[in-house]
């Protein structure tokens, strides 16, 4: 068979399907490379820029295999992309008969069984709730897949979807009377008879971690080849799930789900109501204790407490109470077997998190409007990821456009205790030096400063007005997004869209219409943000992204690292404010005609030492301290624009 190079250079199979194509080096290079880790079984890290044409590069090698094939990707939205635009691109081009299948996290697909559990119980639902049942119900009739997302009337967020989807919690799986009919079962299925299968990050790893677990797993097929795209998310994703997290949420999501089961069995339905009511109480008495704020914080801050105390053992004793009343119930039906088998789980866990002695754990919690979230996470997955490893042998494919740091893999191999992984740098095709201008602005106080928001801001606005808008103003902190937020709203004639008052998407869609907004944003916004051309010209940052020393999973690594005889700033801190500035900084310059200005505000760039290892991972953009050069750099690309539309007139 052809090498993947082959058919990437055959001009008649792509050029017809993708206007302008042109095989790329680095795109080819990276085809090898995956090509010939695919056939030797080993893990390759590849660090493909913007540009490169890494799916491609990836998917092209995937498809000629044997396969089967896992590619698993950091988001929904990118592995929509894959399924639905990309592979069948690629499988038209190469004229493979190869079989394909999309598979998401269960909470995706529809659940007919719980859908007429709820239906039958209404007393449960709300009248919104009530409304949105029947709309859910009326798409049941007639979709093929059960995809939620499908149905684009209901929000993400709306309230039905707990109501008509299943967790692994309360899954019936072989036992439900609507097994046969079940979407996600139907779902996995084609991913077991498929050649490649797309999948997500979190749901790689949830079955990874049951697999770890000695559980039964049939979540993904096995695999000869596991692809990650935006491999760089790799280590918080796999920690979450080789931690451990209880919700009061999911504790009482078990008592509505108890009394849902009992009324089809002859349980004491009074006694089992006082149970759950104990329960009930007990979650938002936990959810209480731990003030009215909501917050992120490490457990040792509240553990002490006498009210946190009282509320957890409180709680404790409800669920042991409850978890005795359902065990001689377990055979009464499949769904009451699994409400037991869920009560001795959460018993557990959180009799585990209350006790909070396994080493090298960092026990934190979350807390929400009406829910507080508990998690035990490890500080480090290498061991875990070196056992999956092991246990399931088959080539690992690692990319991003943000796996280096000064050149050097060693931080993310490390972490993901991959050292032994071949790694391959490849920099983006594009010309920075004339598609972009870096610009670090002169005469701003250290970021430390009570006015550092406020100075940087006003400093900010001839800049946009220059970039006639078309700006993502990217912050490290919400507090420093409201506060520039307030300023700009009196001082700009531009759209002004700020996060936090629509949803993500509603403001990108928004953005790109308007071809002349302003998008104040923090974290959710500093990768994965694809817009290309003129509506995206300039992208300011306004520090280096330094995480925040109170988030107690960063806080608890730098104390383990520091207490064990390493640098954490040098080690950890540094190498993922390195990476998340390349992401932020990545948004700007997306095609081979984008152009633009790239501001990082933060003094530190220059007057630190460290700033060097951030300039240096940066794109070789033509650099300027000077506001002037900006100005000028915006009427040149004008006059550009000007002469390129006489000309097409």
């Amino acid at each position: 068979m052809k090498s993947a190079r082959s058919h990437l250079t055959d001009l008649s199979r792509f050029a017809p399907l993708l206007p302008g194509y042109q095989p790329r080096e680095p795109q080819l290079q990276m085809a090898d490379a995956v090509e010939n880790t695919i056939g030797g079984g080993s893990t390759l890290m590849v660090e493909a820029e913007t540009g490169t044409g890494k799916t491609l590069a990836y998917l092209v090698p995937a498809l000629l295999s044997e396969g089967p094939t896992l590619v698993s990707t950091g988001t929904k939205s990118l592995q929509d992309q894959l399924f639905f635009k990309d592979l069948p691109l690629v499988r038209k081009a190469l004229g493979l008969p190869r079989k394909v299948a999309l598979l998401k996290g269960r909470a995706n697909y529809l659940c007919p069984y719980r859908m007429e559990l709820h239906q039958q119980e209404a007393r449960f639902l709300t009248r919104e709730t009530a409304e949105q049942m029947q709309v859910v119900a009326h798409w049941a009739k007639r979709t093929r897949t059960g995809d939620i997302a499908e149905l684009q009337q209901l929000p993400e967020d709306a309230p039905i979807w707990p109501w008509v989807t299943s967790t692994a919690d309360n899954c019936l799986g072989t036992e439900c009377p609507s097994y046969q009919d079940c979407p996600l079962m139907k779902a996995r299925k084609e991913a077991q008879e498929a050649d490649l299968v797309v999948v997500n990050h979190h749901l790689f790893f949830a079955d990874a971690a049951l697999r770890g677990s000695g559980a039964a797993s049939e979540l993904l097929p096995s695999a000869n080849t596991v692809i990650f795209d935006e491999a760089h998310q790799l280590p918080e994703i796999a920690a979450a799930f080789f931690g451990d997290t209880l919700s009061t949420r999911q504790v009482q999501e078990l008592g509505r789900d108890s009394l849902s089961e009992a009324g089809h069995t002859a349980a004491d339905l009074a006694r089992l109501n006082q149970l759950v009511a104990a329960v009930d109480k007990g979650c938002m008495d936990l959810r209480l204790s731990l003030g009215e704020m909501e917050r992120r914080a490490p457990w040792s801050e509240v553990c002490e407490s006498d009210a946190v105390i009282e509320a957890g053992d409180a709680l404790l004793t409800a669920l042991r109470e409850l978890e005795v009343f359902l065990g001689p119930l377990a055979k009464a039906s499949r769904g009451m077997e699994a409400c037991a088998r869920r009560a001795s789980e959460q018993v557990d866990c959180l009799a585990a998190y209350l006790k909070g002695d396994q080493p090298n754990r960092v026990y934190w919690f979350e807390t929400f409007k009406r829910t507080a979230v508990l998690h035990s996470t490890p500080l480090s997955v290498a061991a875990q990821l070196r056992a999956q490893r092991e246990r399931h042998p088959c080539s690992w494919i690692l990319t991003s456009a943000t796996l280096s740091v000064g050149g050097r893999f060693e931080h993310i191999q490390k972490r993901l205790g991959l050292d032994s992984a071949d790694t391959l740098r490849l920099e983006s095709p594009f010309d920075f030096k004339k598609q972009a201008v870096f610009y670090a602005p002169e005469g701003l106080p250290p970021p430390q400063a009570p006015d550092y928001t406020r100075q940087l801001t006003e400093q900010m606005i001839p800049v946009i007005e220059a970039a006639g808008g078309r700006t993502f103003f990217l912050f490290t902190s919400h507090r420093a997004l409201r506060e520039a937020a307030a300023i700009l709203r009196t001082r700009l004639e531009y759209p002004l869209l700020v996060q936090g008052e629509s949803g993500r998407r509603e403001l990108l869609e928004t953005f790109r219409e308007k071809g002349n907004a302003v998008l104040l944003g923090t974290s959710s916004f500093w990768e994965g943000i694809d817009v290309r051309g003129e509506a995206l010209s300039c992208v300011i940052i306004d520090k280096l992204p330094f995480g925040s020393p109170g988030d107690p999973v960063a806080a608890a690594r730098i104390e383990h690292i520091n207490r064990n005889g390493g640098n954490a700033f040098r080690d950890y801190q540094l190498p993922q404010a390195v990476l998340a500035l390349r992401q932020g900084a990545g948004r700007l310059i997306r095609d081979p005609k984008d152009t633009g200005l790239l501001v990082v505000a933060d003094p530190r760039l220059l007057t630190k030492s460290y700033g060097k290892l951030f300039v240096n991972s940066l794109p070789n953009m033509t650099r300027t301290r000077k506001l002037d050069v900006v100005k000028r750099f915006f009427d040149y690309l004008a006059r550009q624009g000007q002469e390129t539309e006489q000309a097409q007139s």
